[in-house]
């Protein structure tokens, strides 16, 4: 999600069969285990592995600038967990198997009351990337969102040069849309971004037929 919900005052000092534990996501986020990685609530002590993980060059060029210190990390999963207990927001940890810390995020927010349409995006740390822990998280991202959620529509948008994003997307089974010019503002200049959409009934479909680790 390039448009991560960060707010400004945060960064002040101050194939995959899931495992699921616990029901009540407005209480605490369901545990999901994958077969790479498992999904947890963020703790604020992931703030230093999240800060490491996210903020060089190569991982925020398309996101939102995220915290600038260990602080503001901190902050914003304070706030992150607060508007989990409103019922608006959700954010996972991914955590890789044999680790402890934090190495992205998947987080979900409504777009309408109810979360019938919603809209996802996710940050892994670089040394991460194409060790197939984004398919493994992300699969059980959108069945935390379809199954638990009750989304119908969950949309995803990635600026049209990011390419490895997109290709994220396009693996999970994302549809492309269209293209929205110039919706993304990014160290002074407006990007053009890609619409991706999951409908429910057709992820559903998909998965009746082959199964939750279908890959697209």
């Amino acid at each position: 999600m390039e448009k991560m919900p960060y707010q400004p005052d945060l960064d002040t000092p101050m194939q995959t069969t899931a495992e699921t534990i616990t029901s009540d996501w407005r209480t605490a986020l369901p545990v999901m285990v994958g077969e790479k990685v498992t999904l947890r609530e963020l703790e604020v002590s992931d703030a230093p592995a999240l800060f490491a993980m996210l903020t060089p060059e190569e991982v925020s060029r398309f996101i939102s600038p995220p915290p600038t210190t260990v602080q503001g990390f901190e902050k914003f999963i304070t706030w992150a967990r607060a508007e989990r207990a409103a019922g608006r927001y959700a954010c996972f940890a991914v955590v890789p198997h044999g680790m402890k810390t934090a190495i992205g995020l998947f987080q979900i927010r409504q777009l309408e009351p109810g979360f019938a349409t919603a809209e996802w995006g996710f940050a892994i740390g670089s040394a991460f990337w194409g060790t197939g822990m984004f398919v493994d998280g992300g699969q059980m991202v959108i069945g935390f969102a379809i199954e638990t959620l009750n989304v119908l529509r969950l949309e995803a948008r990635a600026a049209v040069a990011n390419g490895r994003g997109n290709g994220a997307l396009r693996k999970l089974g994302a549809v492309q849309e269209g293209v929205l010019r110039r919706s993304f503002l990014k160290n002074g200049q407006f990007l053009d971004q890609m619409l991706w959409s999951i409908l429910a009934e057709e992820w559903r479909q998909t998965k009746a037929v082959w199964g939750p680790g279908l890959v697209h």
